[in-house]
Order: C-alpha cells, then sequence, then structure tokens
C-alpha cells in the first residue's frame, strides 16, 4: 500500500480484531473492496511483515511454493488478498500448530470467509473471522458506543450517552452517497466516477475470481436489477427475466454478489410453530450508494422524493444494524424478518434469550400505533416469548408507543 488517501478514522472493528488476535493465531478480515479493510489492518499491524498478493511475484510464490513463501515473510505476518492463494491455508494451519503463537497471521479478503476455500477446512478453531462493511453512522458521528443494536431498556440507557447529532437532510445525503470510507472522507470527490470505478474494478477482479462470467455487461444489469429490488423478497425468476438469463444463472450470479458481501440476505423467522410463515430471504443491498448509482438516483432530493425512498431507508437501517454486529465480530447475528400467509410482516425481528424484538422500519416522521400492529402476532404464531420492540423512523426523539415498543430515532440504532 503505498500511502492512505485521508487520515484514519478509527474503526470499532479494530477493537474486535486485536481482541480476536488474542485468542487465535490467524484473524481474518473479509468484506466488499473500498471499505478499508486494509487500512484498518495496516494499523493494527503496524510493526509487522506486509505482503500484498496483488502483487504477481508475491502471488506466484503463494501458489506454487507456500512452504518458502514464509520463510520470505516470516509471522507475525500480514497477508493482503488473502483469497488469490487458498493454497496458503494449510500451511497456515501447520505453523500455528507448531508455534502455538497467538496473533501470528492477519489477512483480509473481499469474499465471505466461508466461501474462500480451505478456510473451514483448514483453520476451523484457529482463526478469528470478522466482516468490515462502510463506515457505520456511529463511526461517521465520530460516536465511541460500539454494542450491537437491540430494543432494550438497558440498550436505550447505554446509548443515550454516546448519541451525535444528524439533520433530515444529512440522512438523506448519507442514504444517497453511501458509506464507502473515500466518499465519507472526501465530500468533493465525484461520487457517479467513484461508483463506475468500483464496478468495474469489482466486475473485472471479483467477479473474474469467483467464476466464469461470459457476458460483464449482463451481470452488471443482473446488479442493477438486484438493486431495484433491494428490500423485497428474493425473486430469481423475476430478476432472471429481466436481464434475460437462465434462472440457474440468476442463482449462480446472486451467490457471487453475496460471496463477495455486495449484497446481504435476511432470513424469514420460523420454527416448528410457524407453519405458514414465508420462508423466503429478502434481499437487500449492504451500501446504499452503490445502489442508488446502479439504479440512477443521483441527488439525494430525487431519492428521498423518489419511488424507492422507502426501500432504501429500510435498506439504510439494515445496513447499520448489521455493521452493529459484524463489527463486534458476530458475523451470523440473530437477525430475521418475519411475513406470513394472513399479511403480518415485521420487517427486523432480532432474537435473543429466547425473546423475540421486533422492529418496524418507516421513512416518515410521524408515527402512530397502527405502524406496529403485526408485532401482536408475534408471539400467538411463533411460540416464543415477545420481547420490546419498536418503530425506527425519522421522529427526532425517543418515546413509547405501547407498553412495551418505542418511537427510534434513527440516530438510536
Amino acid at each position: 500500500m503505498s500511502g492512505e488517501p485521508f487520515i484514519y478514522r478509527l474503526r470499532h472493528a479494530q477493537a474486535t480484531v486485536e481482541r480476536l488476535s488474542r485468542m487465535f493465531g490467524a484473524v481474518l478480515v473479509a468484506g466488499p473492496r473500498q471499505v478499508g479493510k486494509t487500512t484498518m489492518l495496516r494499523h493494527v499491524t503496524k510493526n509487522m511483515n506486509y505482503v500484498t498478493l496483488d502483487d504477481h511475484v508475491a502471488l506466484s510464490s503463494a501458489r506454487e511454493g507456500s512452504i518458502t513463501f514464509f520463510k520470505d515473510h516470516p509471522p507475525p505476518v500480514f497477508i493482503d488478498e488473502i483469497q488469490k492463494a487458498p493454497e496458503l491455508f494449510p500451511q497456515i494451519k501447520m505453523l500455528i500448530d507448531r508455534d502455538r503463537l497467538k496473533g501470528s497471521f492477519f489477512m483480509c479478503g473481499s469474499q465471505q470467509f466461508h466461501m474462500m476455500k480451505g478456510v473451514s477446512e483448514s483453520l476451523a478453531g484457529r482463526l478469528g473471522l470478522l466482516t468490515l462493511l462502510g463506515y457505520s453512522l456511529r463511526e461517521k458521528l465520530n460516536e465511541a458506543f460500539d454494542l450491537p443494536f437491540i430494543p432494550t431498556d438497558a440498550f436505550f440507557a447505554e446509548r443515550e450517552k454516546h448519541l451525535g447529532s444528524i439533520t433530515y437532510s444529512e440522512i438523506w445525503d448519507l442514504v444517497q452517497r453511501g458509506s464507502m470510507p473515500e466518499l465519507c472522507e472526501n465530500p468533493e470527490y465525484d461520487w457517479q466516477l467513484f461508483y463506475s470505478a468500483f464496478v468495474q474494478t469489482y466486475v473485472e477482479r471479483d467477479v473474474r475470481e469467483l467464476s466464469e462470467v461470459g457476458d460483464t455487461l449482463k451481470f452488471i444489469r443482473f446488479m442493477t436489477a438486484a438493486a431495484a429490488a433491494t428490500g423485497q423478497l428474493v425473486n430469481l425468476a423475476s430478476l432472471a427475466r429481466d436481464v434475460g438469463i437462465s434462472q440457474p444463472t440468476a442463482d449462480r450470479w446472486l451467490s457471487i454478489l453475496l460471496a463477495s458481501n455486495i449484497v446481504y440476505l435476511l432470513k424469514p423467522y420460523f420454527n416448528n410453530i410457524t407453519k405458514r410463515a414465508v420462508k423466503t430471504p429478502k434481499l437487500y443491498f449492504l451500501d446504499t450508494g452503490l445502489a442508488a448509482y446502479l439504479t440512477r438516483w443521483n441527488t439525494a432530493e430525487t431519492l428521498k422524493n423518489g419511488a424507492m425512498a422507502g426501500a432504501f431507508f429500510e435498506t439504510f437501517v439494515i445496513s447499520e444494524i448489521l455493521k452493529s454486529y459484524f463489527n463486534r465480530g458476530d458475523s451470523d447475528p440473530p437477525l430475521y424478518f418475519y411475513r406470513d400467509r394472513d399479511r403480518n410482516e415485521i420487517d427486523l425481528v432480532i432474537e435473543k434469550d429466547g425473546c423475540l424484538h421486533p422492529v418496524e422500519i418507516k421513512k416518515h416522521a410521524d408515527p402512530k400505533r397502527s405502524d406496529i400492529r403485526a408485532f401482536d402476532s408475534l408471539e400467538k404464531n411463533t411460540g416464543l416469548k415477545r420481547g420490546s420492540g419498536g418503530l425506527i423512523c425519522l421522529y427526532d426523539r425517543l418515546l413509547s408507543l405501547s407498553e412495551y415498543d418505542r418511537v427510534i430515532p434513527l440516530r438510536y440504532i
């Protein structure tokens, strides 16, 4: 890395990386391109060896001679773009087992770790895992608070000690511009040029690494169709029809977006009791700026007044809540949505300690009791205790909406 393009902003995930390094022989940080994985790990590993597998000589050495690779780059070492050389994982396992040292290997890559060949087989029990996304709202507001979001009394009591402020127009600027660190730190950067370059680099490098995609223009059209469907149930037949590809191809291409941390599939909540629950996941883009670029919402003003404003606000909130869990090292947070065949729908359900905490997400600023009427169906239809919940919206104060539920301003998540 030749140098940082901006002053380093402390990431909430950094404390988790340091904690994992004291527990495991290796730490792996995964996440999309441009979210600051390398920058964060360079700060954690200041005095260690560093090698990037973007370097063709280093990559060739890693692939063809993994044993000699670590003679040239002895641990402790930070290996960037690790997904390019899964051949290194067995050697890393052997060195961890031999030396029994914690924090010997730091790695990052742009694929989900469970998609990387060799990670689960070679490094089970030896590896601390973390997913890093773009800046969270908390990080943008320079807040120290880093607990995972859950709508409980204890959470809000602690949350109120570390609250930043944000205006209505700033919220929509953030939703439309996205959370990529370079764009956030450099307001003069051209948003359109940034995402144009991002998409081209992503398709030319990450997509080609993950799968043989012959028609890259069609793949970008597929990304656009997926962005237009953010916040909706996954409908592969519709995506395939919109792009002019087969349904199996749509399924494969969606798995590429998932593996490269471009989208997230929010699972529906169901158990043995919820016979009538929908079992199809919902699709969310993890960066609303990228989704806005693909769907041509070129200004915050047109987005907030447009037909997709509600879907984008919901996508932004889901992404922010995911970051609160990912940054603490929870790569598979207990987050779901609920929808049944009686048209009861809850945007987000958080499961904790045998309770289900329901959350509704609305872009308006005039909360009503009717916004959470579906909450009553949760305990009845799942057999689990219903915990406290809330309505996340653009109202500016935290207040009670019912005995168990609150109105939750966006800045409280």
